[in-house]
């Protein structure tokens, strides 16, 4: 209720279910997106606003109707401290009290307007020497010429000395003191949390917020969907039947390589294509975050809890496409085996390419961070490499590597328990899951700890991408 007469008060109903988009590119106009940054803050239902040039970049049509939100807030009893430039009459004539400056900070005027400005028309005209306001001028434009130092300098006057020696600076002076004076008894305001709903609750919003910008705006995920089948058909093809037709080490090799190649070509584009959504999202996360709206952590789980269940449906469509067309054997432990590294791997490279941008200005330089440390996870995943050829004092980023972890489930899960006789040149025949085991460390008991690990990874990559957020501010502004 209170964000629909939030809503209503700054003329937002008309277009409650447009897009916000981005600036100068679609959505919502310059003057839109100001009332809609307005109500932003009035949800945190402050008593107190301030407007830096609320109607900068704005032409006189959009001015005004910002200008009449500004003025809908006043009469609801809030006030709000404005700083203007160059106000048209009717912008101008719409504030209750001016409080007027000249270079250097001295205050040359601080009080009511009255009706048509004719109290600070009265308090200048009555300084000896100041030139009476034409009918029809503006009194903001008047006010500016009579003030300048020009006109000091030509009518040898010092206005903040004037105004200084005037009734009106007592009279604010009194006003100030008796509001400064708290009444007996009264106590000073305080609040037992900084933000208005529980950390549960917050995180329920942000879960729903992040629900409906994600599927009002489809673009981001319609492009993975259609990447994901294309990049499964096309690997399904090339790779057809090759877990069946596994007689050679070779044949193990090459569905080694299909393996790794599936996993770290769509994982590498996850992390790439979910940076630009994140960075877009913080810039209204700084916004809302400082509006006291909820804090970084709830933020975090809503966008991370909406990615899993993207990355999830993703994992479906990837899973069932390779797990039929390479020919692996259709028993429901290794299908959900295959499903689960497959998931987990989506998931923290997704988490991965968000925790860059966390670290980092913007996804430019989060996307060439991400590229440099990508190059040493696919040269260490034990594909290239078999982890029993790595050198002993380079070992050590094989386990620090997430990807050689995934080829390590994917691969043990699957073939891991095999007793099938694949044929080794110049050494006759030898077990699968003893080749596995001797010739490139994949042990089947170990497979539990690798299952945990994935989760690991994931959650380590989430905290990192939750206090970036909440401790790493780069907005500009």
């Amino acid at each position: 209720m209170f964000v629909e007469e939030v809503m209503e008060l700054v003329e937002l109903i008309p277009i409650k279910d447009a897009l916000v988009g981005l600036p100068g590119v679609d959505g919502l106009s310059t003057e839109q997106r100001k009332r809609l940054t307005i109500a932003v803050e009035l949800v945190a239902n402050p008593s107190i606003i301030f407007m830096d040039e609320p109607t900068s970049g704005l032409d006189a049509r959009a001015a005004a109707i910002v200008m009449r939100t500004v003025r809908n807030t006043v009469d609801t009893g809030r006030t709000v401290v404005c700083t203007i430039h160059q106000p048209s009459i009717d912008i101008f004539e719409a504030f209750d009290e001016l409080l007027l400056m000249k270079r250097g900070g001295q205050v040359i005027y601080a009080g009511a307007l009255g009706r048509h400005s004719h109290k600070l028309i009265e308090y200048f005209e009555a300084i000896p020497g100041v030139p009476k306001i034409k009918d029809g001028y503006n009194p903001a434009t008047w006010m500016l010429d009579i003030s300048s130092t020009s006109m000091e300098v030509q009518l040898d006057v010092d206005f903040a000395a004037i105004y200084a020696n005037s009734d009106l600076y007592q009279t604010n002076q009194e006003l100030i003191k008796e509001l400064s004076t708290p009444a007996p008894g009264s106590k000073d305001l305080s609040f037992p949390t900084k933000y208005s709903q529980s950390f549960f609750v917050q995180c329920k919003a942000c879960f729903w917020k992040q629900h409906w910008s994600y599927w009002r705006h489809p673009q981001y995920n319609a492009i993975r969907f259609l990447m994901t089948i294309l990049i499964g058909l096309i690997f399904g093809l090339i790779f057809w039947n090759k877990a069946k037709n596994l007689h050679k080490q070779q044949d193990l090799m090459n569905l080694l390589g299909a393996m790794y190649s599936a996993v770290l070509f769509l994982g590498a584009t996850n992390a790439a294509s979910v940076q630009p959504v994140v960075s877009i999202e913080r810039t209204v996360f700084y916004r809302e975050r400082a509006a006291g709206m909820y804090s970084a952590l709830p933020y975090a789980f809503g966008q991370v809890a909406i990615e899993a269940i993207y990355n999830a449906i993703q994992t479906a469509i990837y899973t069932i496409l390779l797990y039929s067309m390479m020919g692996f054997e259709w028993k429901a432990a290794n299908f959900l085996w295959f499903y689960y590294y497959i998931l987990m791997c989506f998931i923290y490279f997704t988490l991965y390419g968000m925790m860059v941008v966390a670290l980092t200005p913007g996804h430019q330089v989060a996307a060439i961070c991400m590229s440099f440390f990508l190059s040493f996870w696919n040269l260490f995943s034990g594909f290239l490499i078999p982890r029993t050829q790595i050198p002993v004092w380079w070992r050590w980023y094989y386990w620090a590597n997430p990807v050689a972890w995934t080829l390590y489930g994917l691969i043990t899960s699957q073939l891991g328990n095999s007793e099938a006789q694949l044929e080794i040149p110049g050494s006759g025949t030898v077990q699968l899951k003893q080749l596995l085991k001797d010739n490139l460390g994949f042990d089947y008991d170990f497979l539990p700890v690798v299952a945990v690990v994935h989760v690991g990874w994931g959650l380590l990559f989430l905290f990192v991408f939750a206090y970036g957020i909440k401790f790493f501010n780069f907005q500009k502004r």
